[in-house]
């Protein structure tokens, strides 16, 4: 629907929305704006504010300078469980996702985002960047709410759901599903877009939610060559990824500039943070923490969150050091902006707006949270896990340590507090025991929905194989040419959880390069064109050539199909019949040495 359109449906409507409650109303003036920037592997010691001496974030100083900060505030020590707590106000691990791949990055259906929310209540909601809770339907972003959306695909530019050959400059992303062409660094073009979109909310008097999620500092380390040589006494990976920091700086400081200029500025949030501790900025500085990103220890997920708005008394500067966790951001932003959440959707954090004042709330001392990083396919107890309370940090278990005397976490004093330890496990094993029944309410890809006839899917998704995550490691063909020789047959574990929404005829299309690039099934690849960092780019790997000779497909664990590949088609097509309901979907090229999975795979609905 385009904007004027929209507009007017709201006009026309506003006389049947008067006596209901505020958060119907959809006037620019009546609720504050909201915008939202987090960064990818930034750490807390990675901003000038937080006491790194080398890094140069002058914008973000300046805005922490004048905000509420919260200096004990706690995510995932990975990107997209993070994301997910941050968007549904739930645990990582209810919320289905506690991996970066595998199936296991996909937002459940059942859960209901801050895009959903505000969109639903009158905002419009933009995307802009990183999403990584989903590359089909219904996990994507513009499945989940968000009015306008602009992003890459997978975790990062160049991963392996993302448009061919991109690198971190003059790629190509997603605008609403479509795929774009754009000019200039990644973190500029992602903010360009999301101005955009502020821009004319504001011309257009409706109010708005700018989430602004880059993919940098996240490797590969890539920045303009200037803010790289901004940091000469570094060594080139630290140079770049404080470059990328710096650039995400600039770019701060030209949003806040431009929502002055519109005159809206008082009446914005304005949140920065960031999702997971540092990946590359240890070595020169983490604020004494033990551990980065990753790690159960307070450096994998002890990050940054400060929190600016004018005509809300935040406009000072305020520090709370209560502990806190990205669960409970939404309850916040829905309490100060007078919105209402579903009736159906309790949330695991809490409102934390006295926090954000600084003022003491006792409420908050008893309180316990969890974080952990499974990485695996189906979450393990206590893996990679903490459990903390006030200054008390008990690690996977077993080690017990207060961070208000032991900062650094050197001194496990488990055996000096036996009550505090037993507590913590039992507040553990009830959260698990809650959440394990989820576990394996596995994330399906819908195919055969009449909106969605078509869907393509990756080998980031595969669950049961280790996944070629990246279109580097695409082209390297890893599984196929590996570094020391395999004697066995090899052999394709691999599926893609489906749900047909409706059973029939399908045709399935078989790929080993993506389809925009038109490259034959059996061909090699030359390597692309580097671009400015520390990192070679993704498509600097040359592309190795497959001697595939036919295709498979195997629903279920059978084959129900297969077909020869002639010299030069870049693409097989089969058709097969799917049943309503679950599935898993495993299509596969057979080679003389045993078989690879089909990295990507197109599913089309015949008929209707």
């Amino acid at each position: 629907m385009s904007r004027w359109l929209f507009c007017l449906a709201f006009v026309f409507a506003g006389s049947l929305w008067e006596g209901l409650p505020l958060a119907h109303s959809v006037r620019a003036a009546d609720r504050p704006n909201v915008v939202m920037v987090i960064t990818d592997d930034q750490g807390y010691g990675d901003c000038g504010f937080t006491g790194n001496k080398v890094v140069q974030t002058p914008n973000i100083d300046a805005l922490a300078a004048e905000s509420s900060v919260l200096t004990d505030y706690h995510v995932a020590p990975t990107c997209s469980p993070t994301r997910s707590a941050l968007m549904t106000g739930h645990w990582t691990n209810r919320t289905g996702v506690w991996h970066t791949i595998s199936g296991r990055s996909m937002l459940r259906d059942n859960e209901v985002t801050f895009g959903e929310i505000f969109s639903d209540a009158g905002y419009q909601t933009g995307m802009f960047g990183k999403w990584h809770l989903g590359d089909n339907y219904p996990y994507r972003a513009e499945d989940n709410g968000f009015t306008e959306v602009y992003r890459h695909g997978g975790g990062g530019v160049g991963q392996t759901p993302d448009f061919w050959d991109n690198a971190y400059f003059d790629g190509s992303y997603f605008h609403n599903g479509k795929a774009v062409k754009a000019e200039g660094f990644c973190t500029d073009v992602f903010f360009k877009e999301g101005n955009r979109f502020i821009r004319e909310c504001v011309e257009a008097d409706e109010p708005f939610f700018a989430y602004i999620a880059t993919n940098a500092p996240h490797g590969p380390l890539h920045a303009p060559q200037k803010y790289i040589d901004m940091y000469p006494e570094m060594n080139d990976n630290v140079a770049t990824f404080f470059g990328m920091i710096t650039n995400v700086d600039d770019n701060v400081g030209q949003t806040r500039k431009l929502l002055r200029e519109l005159g809206v500025h008082d009446n914005t949030i304005f949140i920065f943070t960031t999702d997971n501790g540092t990946a590359g900025g240890a070595s020169v500085y983490n604020a004494g923490m033990r551990g980065k990103k990753g790690s159960p220890y307070e450096g994998g997920h002890r990050v940054p969150f400060v929190m600016h708005y004018p005509e809300g008394g935040f406009a000072k500067s305020r520090t709370n050091n209560t502990l806190c966790h990205a669960v409970d951001v939404v309850p916040t932003l829905l309490d100060m902006c007078g919105v209402e959440a579903p009736e159906s959707v309790k949330f695991d954090g809490t409102s934390i707006v006295s926090l954000l004042k600084d003022e003491v709330d006792s409420s908050f001392n008893d309180r316990m949270l969890i974080t952990d990083s499974q990485r695996v396919i189906d979450p393990i107890k206590w893996r990679q896990s903490s459990v903390m309370q006030d200054k008390w940090r008990l690690i996977n278990g077993k080690e017990l340590y207060n961070i208000a005397n032991d900062p650094g976490q050197e001194n496990n004093i488990a055996g000096d507090h036996p009550e505090q330890v037993a507590s913590m496990r039992a507040f553990y094993e009830a959260w698990w025991a809650e959440l394990e029944p989820t576990f394996s309410q596995t994330t399906e890809m819908t195919v055969g929905h009449p909106d969605h006839p078509v869907v393509t899917f990756t080998a980031h998704d595969w669950i049961g194989q280790a996944p070629p995550w990246n279109q580097s490691a695409i082209r390297a063909a890893a599984a196929v040419f590996p570094k020391k020789a395999k004697k066995q047959e090899l052999t394709h574990n691999g599926h893609w959880a489906i749900n047909v929404h409706e059973a029939g005829k399908f045709e399935v299309a078989l790929r080993r390069w993506p389809e925009e690039s038109g490259v034959a099934i059996a061909a090699a690849v030359p390597a692309g064109e580097d671009v400015p960092g520390a990192s070679a780019a993704y498509r600097t790997q040359d592309g190795r050539a497959i001697p595939v000779q036919s295709a498979e497909v195997r629903v279920d664990g059978k084959p129900i199909a297969s077909k020869t590949v002639g010299e030069g088609d870049s693409v097989v097509t089969m058709e097969i019949e799917l049943s309503k309901g679950s599935h898993q979907l495993a299509p596969v090229f057979k080679i003389p040495t045993g078989e690879v999975g089909a990295y990507y795979c197109t599913l089309s609905r015949i008929g209707k």
